[in-house]
């Protein structure tokens, strides 16, 4: 028997008796040193040997994914060129944004996604607490980690792995999602039920089932392709099967009426999530930021003035499960609002039903004579965090985009959709009758395209 095979059986062994979020002893086989993740990558390779290769295939690791859009047909869309009303745009901002990206080394747009040494093992499979990414440094780890010790602590993914990434999006914890947050590391069932401990203390990995590292789960905002996507798997009934009410007339609702409308009534409990954010104010060096009735500063003179929202009652929407968005280049009206992403469902669609959103709206730059939206370099040399200079910022962040920029700017309304997928409440704190229907209705029916209330027809 090869040396090769037998280390490959003695880590199996150990797997099988280890226990899967403590960890499992990788020191007899894991011995370093290491003066870089990839030296790590490397070492996992030897044994893990297709690891790098599904990582590979994930949107995880190339950050798009195919989808229809609106008079374009199929495009390859996901983070890595959407446009969005927080930092805009990770082109041009590579070392800032690959920070969280599953792999090493993102800087520019000469990446190459097929180097398996690139891939970063320990991102997800820390087990110590200790592996942070520098934020700044293209998804390369913080100096002061000890590589060694991590490599050889490593277990499956658990809720902290997942979080370090997912609730810190946009710059912070709590900032972009608003359902996502690190009060769901240890939350009260008021908080999510599924992950308290009161509730199962669920993973992550158990709604978003994994298979050959490919995580079940698609984001609106920059991949919307739902349940229409063949394969798709992550429904609530996925658990709860059959009629789960005692109440027919609930069953019923299951229709039209998504699970999270009745029971996420609120999201961002326990910590306050941006719901505004304006660049065109941005830059005034002498004005002072004021805290709000949250805590929470209204003002950074790199970024521009944010508001910002607690306990927050969802908006609602026809849903399908998919979206569509507005691309790179795509025309604009700036005297009226720009959707960045959107649901797409109506009333008439028997496969939509009403869901809940966050809103979060922005005003950002724009140019005035292309009419489309600006990518500005914000990051690095040149950047407007830098030189609070919006011309070199643009034509810096336009030239990585690969779009002309006219030299002249303006600044634009815009609005994005956030699906609300978790916070769940225990049943007794769900929605009743009288939150939707009545005098103290939280729907606007006239939104969803009713004459009034359906109660009242």
């Amino acid at each position: 028997m090869s040396g090769k095979l037998i280390k490959l059986l003695t880590i199996a062994l150990a797997l099988t008796a280890a226990t899967a979020l403590a960890g499992e002893d990788h020191t007899e086989h894991i011995t370093g040193p290491f003066a870089s993740g990839p030296e790590v990558t490397k070492e996992c390779l030897e044994c893990h040997e297709d690891a790098a290769a599904d990582i590979m295939k994930t949107s995880h690791w190339t950050w798009t994914s195919e989808q229809d859009c609106p008079k374009r047909g199929k495009v390859d869309r996901g983070k890595k060129n959407a446009l969005n009303n927080f930092c805009v745009s990770v082109v041009g901002n590579w070392p800032r944004c690959t920070s969280c990206h599953i792999g090493y080394g993102w800087k520019d747009d000469t990446f190459d996604f097929t180097d398996q040494s690139k891939v970063d093992c320990l991102v997800c499979h820390d087990t110590t607490g200790t592996y942070k990414k520098n934020p700044k440094g293209a998804g390369a780890p913080n100096k002061d980690v000890d590589l060694l010790y991590v490599a050889q602590s490593v277990g499956m993914p658990n809720r902290h792995t997942c979080g370090s990434c997912h609730f810190f999006g946009g710059g912070g914890d709590k900032v972009k999602h608003g359902d996502l947050d690190t009060s769901l590391f240890n939350p009260t069932p008021s908080i999510d039920v599924h992950m308290s401990k009161d509730g199962g203390d669920m993973l992550c990995q158990d709604c978003h089932k994994t298979k050959d590292h490919s995580i079940e789960g698609h984001a609106l905002v920059v991949s919307p392709r739902g349940r229409k996507h063949a394969g798709h798997t992550l429904e609530c009934n996925s658990c709860h099967e059959g009629e789960p009410h005692s109440e027919p007339r609930l069953n019923k609702h299951m229709e039209r009426i998504a699970c999270q409308t009745c029971h996420i009534p609120t999201f961002a409990k326990a910590l306050p999530t941006k719901i505004h954010w304006d660049w065109s104010t941005a830059g005034d060096l002498d004005r002072e930021a004021v805290s709000d009735e949250y805590g929470m500063s209204d003002y950074n003179h790199k970024k521009g003035s944010f508001k910002f929202g607690k306990d927050i009652v969802p908006a609602y929407k026809w849903f399908d499960t998919t979206g569509h968005a507005h691309l790179m280049g795509d025309k604009l009206d700036p005297t009226k609002v720009t959707e960045l992403n959107w649901p797409t469902g109506s009333k008439e669609d028997p496969t939509s039903k009403i869901s809940p959103f966050k809103i979060h709206t922005g005003r950002q730059i724009y140019d005035t004579k292309n009419n489309y939206l600006i990518t500005p370099k914000l990051f690095g040399k040149g950047g407007y965090w830098k030189t609070y200079d919006w011309n070199k910022a643009s034509e810096l962040g336009m030239k990585a985009s690969g779009l002309e920029y006219s030299g002249e700017y303006g600044f634009t309304d815009t609005i994005m959709y956030w699906s609300i997928n978790h916070m769940v409440v225990p049943a007794e704190q769900a929605l009743n009758c009288l939150d939707c229907h009545g005098s103290k209705s939280r729907m606007d029916w006239a939104a969803l395209g009713y004459e009034k209330d359906p109660m009242d027809m």
